[in-house]
């Protein structure tokens, strides 16, 4: 598998470097506007890219993405959409893409956030209404979206097992009054070197059922990105998502 690696300057783009030395996949080249040292080919911008790969991994971020998308439409090449943070507009041009290319796009990459999610989605299904729904997502204190887009995976996973009769509440201040019916409360903590801990909570009368992740470390997402790219390459244009990787694990 050869890989072009966008964001290969940060931290997640390290990890993947890292991985893929380990595991004896090639990075072609490397796609970053902080141009730092790197063991493969770096440039500024897709423009500049004349290598040829299997798929690209993008850990950037949302900025750029019609560059990116419209590279890997013009080269047929799939692409693994790790950043979080994406506007409608952005969603929008991520769908209208989909029909020329296949593209991976998770929140995120760990496969046990994503076990976590069908769980969630699982527990919403056999709980009753009657229990208060609240999410809690931690993260590091350079991490510059809040939610994060985890946290908003697990919100769609209550919602559809709900039916969409949910309202989000992100965060509470002042005299808010009483917890309304079908609220699911999303709560952001940011702090320290924290890679990123959510938890799911659903709160009865006289019980309470927490489900939570906590990630230890950055190269969970890389593994997820390296195992997402070999299994999106060979698939036919759609949107992809992790679900689609784990009905090949857990039918």
């Amino acid at each position: 598998m050869k890989i072009i690696l966008c964001g290969a300057c940060g931290r997640m783009g390290g990890e993947v470097t890292r991985l893929c030395e380990e595991r004896g996949v090639e990075i072609v080249c490397g796609v970053d506007i902080d141009m730092k040292p790197v063991p493969f080919f770096l440039y500024p911008s897709f423009r500049d890219v004349t290598e040829k790969a299997d798929v690209i991994v993008d850990f950037s971020s949302v900025w750029g993405l019609e560059e990116r998308l419209a590279f890997a439409a013009a080269h047929a090449l799939p692409i693994v959409l790790a950043a979080t943070g994406y506007s409608e507009a952005d969603e929008a041009l991520v769908r209208e893409y989909s029909a020329y290319i296949p593209i991976f796009k998770t929140g995120n990459l760990s496969i046990g956030v994503n076990l976590l999610q069908m769980l969630a989605k699982r527990a919403a299904a056999v709980l009753s209404e009657d229990f208060d729904v609240e999410i809690v997502e931690r993260h590091h204190n350079q991490k510059k979206d809040a939610p994060s887009g985890t946290a908003l995976m697990l919100a769609k996973a209550v919602e559809e097992a709900r039916e969409g009769h949910t309202e989000r509440v992100y965060g509470r201040h002042g005299m808010v009054g009483a917890r309304h019916y079908g609220e699911i409360g999303i709560h952001a903590v940011r702090g320290g070197n924290v890679v990123g801990e959510h938890e799911v909570g659903f709160y009865g009368e006289d019980e309470i059922v927490t489900l939570s992740h906590s990630a230890r470390s950055r190269r969970v997402f890389a593994v997820g990105a390296l195992r997402a790219a070999e299994w999106i390459m060979g698939k036919a244009p759609s949107l992809y998502g992790m679900d689609d990787l784990l009905q090949d694990i857990v039918p």
